[in-house]
Formats: structure tokens, C-alpha cells, sequence
């Protein structure tokens, strides 16, 4: 069917019927398909600080070698989500989500068979290309899908179960690498089971429909309307008699170039965006990738250090979940300042700690004001920019917590060997204040507010008060 062209009424219609549902089984197993693979994303980012800590010791790896290990994905990374991000855009959320998984399973499985370290190199940075733009097109698709006053909370349940995906690399790490299994080298059967899952989940996925406000911005408007109507029936399957719509003014429709990103209203949050990507990194994957090496420099051996290292990361799922009431009851930005200066302060104490007991403490403060952050910033990121240019907009930015997260094992294990523990984290620490202090001086508000208000900075957009404050006055944007 040939696409015409997008008018104000019928964007702005789809967006009303969309925002308007309640909360139903249909949206619970959207998101349920959707987290299911940001488990296995966030599987392959954990899994290098688990690899670079045993192969280290087996293969005899130099401080290069090891660092590139870790690197490895998130380099790839980086091409993934500039350039597979910016198809996304192009020929849609859903065909973009089965190619991503679908090579990346298949990529994973080869890995298990590397025979040397630069093969396994090699292969785990093509990995990390059909990964990087995975949690991206996770924030646009669900951002798209969920009702206004439960987006934030529906992404963050996503989170949830994605951030599963730490403890259990951990936990499986510890296990596997102990012995070898059926003949074969433990390290081998943990990107096995990293594959095999994503093939399950590839499966699974097939019948998840396309973003309607993706075709509706694109000209397909019977195709949208198809699949809100979809939507609409299976909610009122459960729900019953669905509220009445109620469509905002219309805005004028124009092309939204990247060249767009910085003009206003969008030049101070790209520029918080891009600074905030470069340095969350510190302490989402800094702590994450080399807390297995550190706890080695601190005298531990490799099965003490992946269990410590599994039991603070249990606090990554905990601190997902800790997430879900928190980001619609406060204001977005306000929370990632606040988990940010947590993770800091937490990271300090985890430095200089030699106990196991205090150790393994600030570890869990660490990754639950961590996924906090996590929980907040994935939702806040898909609500800055317009549906045109949603995903390559993030992308772009994401792609700048790769580049920093590829170059943070190589400073981080220089600061390690010249400062010891305490220097990695007092560096980090001042990173992650000044990432706080930015977001403070240049993010917008979002909560409670459609799409198309907070991305097209609306200052007549309804502020609608979040579910677990719907008491409360709505607060004006800043």
C-alpha cells in the first residue's frame, strides 16, 4: 500500500486512543516480550567483566588483552546504535527488534567455539553491533505503546526483568568456570545459554505489531488505525468500555531533521543527553565490567571474587524494581540525580573497603541506585524527541555511553595498577557528580505528559498527574 502523506489529526488521533487506555494483559505481555530481551543485552554487557576476570587467568592475558576483552562489545556497540537505531527509524521498531536478536543469537553461539582470544574478540564485538541498538528500540517501542500515565512505570517492569540478566551472569559465572561441563571449558556454555535464549525469545517475538504512532507519522494511516484498533479491542476484552478520546490541538506536521536536534527546544537536551550518556557510564558499567578485576587486585581469588561479585549484583534487578513506583511518583530528572549521587558516594566507601561483609554492601547499594538510574534515564531519553527522529536521536547519544564503556576498562585498569582500588572509584565518583549537575541545569520535565507534549516542548500540553500521585496538582516544566 502506497503511504500518504501524515496529517496533524491522524498522529495526534493515535497518540489520544493509545494514551488513553488503562493498563491491560495486552500491555503486561508487550512489555513482558520486550524486557525479555534487554535480559539478554544486559547478559552480554555483564558477561565481559565475568570473561575478562577467568580468561585473564587461563589464557595468561596481558592488561591490553583483557581490557579488549571487555571492550569488545561495546565498541561494537557503538556502530549498533548510530546506525541500526537510524533503520529503526527508517523501516520500523518491529523489523529492526527481530534483525537485532536474530543475529546477535547466532553470533553469541559462534562465540562459544572461539579458539583463541582474538577470534573471541573479534566475534564479541559483532555481537555487540546487533545489541547496541536493542535497549534503545526497547525505550522508542514501549515509549510509543504504553499510556502516558504509565509509561514511565511499564518501561522500568521492562528493566526489571532485563536487569535479571546481571545476577544471573554472575551466578552462572561462578558456577561454569569453576570446572569444565561435558568436556568443554565452563566460559564456553555461558554464551551458549546467552544464545539459546535470544533464539527462544526471537521465537516469541514474531507476532509483537508495529509502533502505530511509527506508521502513523510514515503516511500508513489504515495500517495504524488497524493496529490501534487491535490494541483497543483486546484491552476492552478485559477492561470493558474504554474512556472517551480526547485529542490535544493539533500540531503542524513538518520533517523533523537531525540538523533539528540542535535548535531549539532540542539543542540543551541533546547537549545534556550527549554529556550525560559519556559519563553515566562510570558507574552503570565501570562498576559493573571491572568489579570482578578489583576484587582480584584486592587479593580475593576467581571463585571468591565472582561470588561477591553475584551477590552485589542481585542489587541490579532489586534496584529495577525499587525503580517502578518511584519514576512516575518524582520527576524523572530528579531521580537520576538522585541515584547518581548515591552511586558516588556508595562507590567511595566500596573502594576502601577490605571486609567482605562491607564489600559485598556498598556492591548492592552500588547496582540498585544504579538500575534506579537505569529505570529513569531509559524512560527519559525516549520522551526528549519527536517519533521521526526518536530512535536515531537516541542512538546517537547511546552510542556515546559505548564509546566511554570501550574505553573505561583501559583507564580503569591503569588507575587500578597505578592507584589501586580507591583511585577507580574517587575518579568515578567526581564523573557521576558532575553528570548530576548537568542533567539538574539542562534537562526538561516529562512526567505524566504525552509524547508529542514533552518532545515538541508544549507549554500548553496538559500536565497530567502520575498514577501514584493523581492527588497532586500537576507541576509545570522547566
Amino acid at each position: 500500500m502506497e503511504a500518504s502523506a501524515p496529517t496533524p489529526a491522524g498522529i495526534g488521533q493515535i497518540a489520544a486512543r493509545l494514551d488513553r487506555l488503562p493498563v491491560s494483559r495486552w500491555h503486561w505481555k508487550l512489555t513482558f516480550l520486550v524486557g525479555a530481551a534487554a535480559f539478554f543485552d544486559i547478559y552480554e554487557i555483564f558477561l565481559g567483566g565475568v570473561l575478562g576476570g577467568v580468561l585473564g587467568q587461563e589464557w595468561h592475558l596481558a592488561r591490553a588483552g583483557k581490557a579488549g576483552l571487555i571492550a569488545a562489545p561495546f565498541v561494537g556497540m557503538i556502530v549498533g546504535a548510530i546506525f541500526l537505531s537510524a533503520a529503526s527509524d527508517r523501516l520500523g521498531r518491529r523489523r529492526m527488534f527481530m534483525v537485532n536478536l536474530g543475529v546477535y543469537s547466532v553470533l553469541s553461539l559462534a562465540t562459544a567455539f572461539s579458539p583463541n582470544v582474538t577470534v573471541l574478540i573479534a566475534l564479541r564485538l559483532l555481537s555487540g553491533v546487533f545489541m547496541g541498538a536493542e535497549l534503545i528500540l526497547i525505550d522508542t517501542y514501549l515509549s510509543e505503546f504504553m499510556p502516558r500515565l504509565a509509561r514511565g512505570r511499564m518501561i522500568a517492569v521492562a528493566y526489571v526483568i532485563g536487569f535479571v540478566g546481571t545476577p544471573v551472569v554472575a551466578l552462572l559465572g561462578g558456577f561454569f568456570v569453576a570446572r569444565s561441563h561435558f568436556l568443554w571449558e565452563g566460559w564456553r556454555w555461558l554464551l551458549v545459554v546467552g544464545g539459546l535464549g535470544a533464539l527462544v525469545v526471537f521465537v516469541l517475538r514474531r507476532r509483537v505489531p508495529e509502533s502505530a504512532r511509527w506508521l502513523a507519522e510514515h503516511g500508513r494511516a489504515e495500517e495504524a488505525d488497524r493496529v490501534v484498533a487491535e490494541v483497543e479491542e483486546a484491552v476492552r476484552a478485559q477492561r470493558g468500555s474504554l474512556p472517551p478520546v480526547h485529542v490535544d490541538k493539533p500540531r503542524p506536521v513538518r520533517r523533523v531533521a537531525l540538523a533539528d536536534m540542535f535548535r531549539p527546544p532540542y539543542r540543551n537536551r541533546t547537549i545534556m543527553l550527549w554529556l550525560f550518556q559519556l559519563l553515566q557510564t562510570v558507574g552503570q558499567y565501570g562498576f559493573a565490567s571491572l568489579v570482578p578485576v578489583v576484587l582480584l587486585a584486592k587479593g580475593y581469588d576467581i571463585v571468591d571474587s565472582l561470588g561477591y561479585t553475584a551477590l552485589t549484583f542481585i542489587g541490579a534487578p532489586v534496584g529495577a524494581a525499587i525503580a517502578v513506583p518511584l519514576v512516575e511518583r518524582f520527576e524523572r530528572k530528579y531521580l537520576i540525580i538522585g541515584s547518581g549521587l548515591a552511586t558516588a558516594a556508595a562507590g567511595l566507601l566500596f573502594g576502601t573497603a577490605t571486609a567482605p561483609a562491607l564489600i559485598v554492601a556498598m556492591g548492592l547499594i552500588i547496582t540498585m541506585s544504579n538500575n534506579v538510574l537505569s529505570g529513569a534515564y531509559h524512560i527519559y531519553q525516549a520522551e526528549l524527541y519527536p517519533t521521526q527522529v526518536r530512535s536515531t536521536a537516541i542512538g546517537i547519544a547511546y552510542s556515546l555511553s559505548r564509546l566511554s564503556a570501550a574505553i573505561l576498562p583501559f583507564g580503569g585498569l591503569a588507575l587500578l595498577a597505578s592507584f589501586g582500588p580507591i583511585g577507580v572509584f574517587v575518579g568515578s565518583a567526581a564523573l557521576l557528580v558532575l553528570m548530576c549537575v548537568i542533567v539538574g541545569a539542562l534537562g526538561p520535565r516529562s512526567n505524566g505528559q504525552s509524547l508529542e507534549a514533552v518532545a515538541h516542548d508544549d507549554p500548553g500540553a496538559p500536565q497530567a498527574a502520575s498514577h501514584t500521585a493523581e492527588r497532586s496538582p500537576a507541576r509545570g516544566r522547566s
